[in-house]
């Protein structure tokens, strides 16, 4: 098959056959090579390859590896980004794309509302090493266009926060960073691939942690960074073949087998999660259900025009920390866990999990308050969901 029609491929096709390298016995199923090196033929073999290793030519697995690779080109394709580099966990990969491109004196603009770990990358390791980190509420464009300075190198948001779910307008952004010549990355975790626009929009760099909906059944740590040829090669696989967050090659198979049935698993979990929240609102037994699917959400019609849909992942508020607590335990169907994007649906309590480490005025200014639940939809029947939330806060 040629690379044209390749390229014409739906999304759904290129999950399952994108970046394919089959050895000489022609697997169905993609081979996992579990090596951490790579022979050499001849010493002018090995040095040329050090030199400039092609396509196809490995040195050693913290470079790179063909399952590794399979996957990096696959998710690419379904991204429809020029090249990805894979990471042993999300967090290397958001703490990969960021801290490659970035040096003493380097300005970033970022949005407030973050996950626990990306704050903390802001605002504590960038930081140290002399980069300038200025917050904004990342809904608010006029914020970004006052943050903003010819001299800012970057800037970063989550497509949609964790664990508030707001929505970030992903183009007006970029617009607003690309006058500058500012990079656009964007940690994409909840809109998915399955849903995500991101490059489309205006992103330069997208970030997944892969152990949420890539792999989505809760059995391996993974992450990948995806842009330009150019920014993944010469400035993120430098860093992180020096650094060593690289993936393993059993996880990446995991990951291209997640792959294969992602968008079917990330679509009925969609589905589930916006009757979820219809249902919780209609039961008027909560202090508010924030869906980006739900009509009354503020970016509503945002997250229309973004996804299509309004994702997998809802939050709900019990008004305090003990009918929280109560609703938790009752639960008889969801786990209680801090991940998401699972086959089995997780709740979690951000306030004393996820963002623990904040301090309480942080906490109130980002709309994490005790009674808050992140509620994470799973492949189960959605009726029986439902049943087992409303038990739960009745």
């Amino acid at each position: 098959m040629s690379d044209t029609n390749k390229a014409k491929w739906a999304r759904r096709t290129r999950a399952v056959h994108a970046g394919t390298r089959r050895s000489q016995y022609n697997e169905v199923s993609e081979a996992i090579f579990l090596t951490q090196g790579f022979v050499y033929d001849s010493a002018e073999q090995a040095e040329a390859r050090f030199l400039k290793a092609g396509d196809d030519e490995f040195i050693y697995a913290r470079y790179g590896n063909p399952t590794v690779r399979m996957f990096e080109d696959r998710i690419a394709a379904l991204e429809g980004a020029e090249d990805a580099f894979a990471t042993a966990s999300g967090m290397a990969a958001v703490n990969g794309a960021l801290t490659s491109m970035l040096r003493s004196g380097d300005h970033v603009v970022s949005s407030r509302a973050l996950f626990g770990s990306c704050l903390y990358i802001l605002e504590e390791v960038l930081t140290r090493y002399g980069v300038e980190v200025t917050f904004v509420d990342g809904t608010d464009l006029d914020q970004w266009r006052a943050a903003v300075r010819p001299d800012t190198k970057a800037v970063f948001f989550e497509s949609i926060s964790n664990p508030t779910l707001q929505v970030i307008d992903i183009a007006a952004v970029s617009k607003i960073a690309h006058a500058v010549g500012a990079t656009v990355v964007v940690d994409n975790v909840f809109s998915t691939p399955t849903f995500s626009r991101a490059i489309e929009l205006g992103a330069d760099v997208v970030v997944y942690s892969a152990t949420k909906h890539i792999d989505g059944q809760g059995r391996v740590l993974g992450g990948v960074i995806l842009g330009t040829k150019d920014f993944i090669r010469k400035t993120v696989e430098p860093y992180l073949k020096h650094t060593g967050g690289a993936l393993s090659p059993l996880s990446a198979w995991l990951l291209l087998k997640g792959l294969e049935t992602m968008d079917l698993r990330v679509r009925a979990q969609a589905h589930s999660a916006q009757s979820i929240a219809e249902a919780l609102r209609a039961s008027g037994k909560l202090e508010r259900v924030i869906f980006p699917g739900l009509a009354d959400h503020p970016q509503h019609d945002l997250t229309m025009e973004q996804m299509g849909a309004g994702g997998t992942v809802l939050a709900f508020d019990a008004g305090s920390k003990d009918r929280a607590f109560a609703i938790l335990n009752a639960l008889e169907i969801a786990v209680i866990s801090n991940n998401l994007g699972d086959a089995k649906s997780i709740a979690t309590h951000p306030a004393t999990t996820t963002h623990q480490r904040l301090p309480d005025e942080q906490k109130v200014a980002l709309g994490i308050s005790p009674g808050l639940i992140r509620f994470s939809v799973g492949l189960e029947e959605t009726d029986d969901l439902i049943a087992d939330l409303v038990a739960a806060i009745s």
